[in-house]
């Protein structure tokens, strides 16, 4: 029981780490939830001298817990590019003279 508690906690941990590094906003909170909850299970099953595994794996999912929050918390800004918006007025023009011209070859 131990044993399968520890490999599903490493599994979930290794998810949570995927889902922490892509952008994939707060969903790491449920796979680092439940390797949390596994790991907490395992080292309370575990005996004195075998609790260095869970422990490790408590740590890592707490700090990619801590990682989730964090980016969660940072704001998604996109800079305004004035030399885009521009260019696209400046094109809009363009098609649309072409097109003024086209009407008046017909």
């Amino acid at each position: 029981m131990r044993k399968t508690l520890i490999v599903l906690a490493f599994i979930f941990a290794i998810l949570g780490i995927v889902f922490a590094i892509l952008p994939m906003g707060t969903l790491g909170i449920l796979p680092i939830g439940l390797s949390l909850i596994f790991g907490g299970i395992a080292y309370y099953k575990s005996a004195p001298d075998d609790k260095a595994v869970p422990k490790w794996l408590l740590i890592v999912a707490g700090l990619t817990l801590a990682v989730v929050i964090v980016r969660a918390m940072i704001p998604d800004e996109i800079e305004k590019d004035d030399q885009f918006e521009q260019k696209k007025v400046e094109s809009k023009k363009e098609d649309l003279k072409d097109l003024e011209d086209l009407e008046g070859l017909e």
